[in-house]
């Protein structure tokens, strides 16, 4: 798929599942294993800024990330890195994605018409 523009909202996701993740100090830290969920913040490239996120523990050890915002150009094979703080817990190759923006503005189109300032408001991720 060829995005027409950098910023097209098919290029944005907030979901996306890791292969099991490799944990550095505690496997898995002990919020994540008590609470089934975890905030924390992530990146997928070396240089990006750090994401807020959600973290869901599966019980094959791999996770869902559900970001706060929807990134751009998360690909299956790179990795998700996960920090509290200035602490980098561990890794996780991505495998799959959740649904594109522009596929679920697709959803809502069908239901009612598209309102160009809803559209508008989306902001992209830097």
């Amino acid at each position: 798929f060829k995005a027409p523009t950098r910023d097209h909202p098919a290029l944005y996701r907030d979901l996306l599942r890791t292969n099991r993740v490799h944990w550095i100090a505690e496997e898995p830290p002990a919020e994540l294993v008590r609470e089934k969920m975890m905030e924390c913040h992530f990146r997928f490239r070396h240089q990006m800024a750090l994401v807020p996120c959600v973290l869901t523990l599966n019980q094959d050890g791999s996770v869902w990330v559900t970001l706060v915002k929807p990134a751009r150009a998360i690909t299956p094979g790179q990795f998700a890195v996960f920090y509290k703080g200035d602490e980098c817990l561990g890794s996780g190759k991505i495998l799959r994605m959740g649904p594109s923006v522009y596929t679920l503005q697709q959803g809502k189109n069908r239901e009612e018409s598209p309102k160009k300032e809803e559209i508008d408001k989306i902001e992209p991720a830097t």
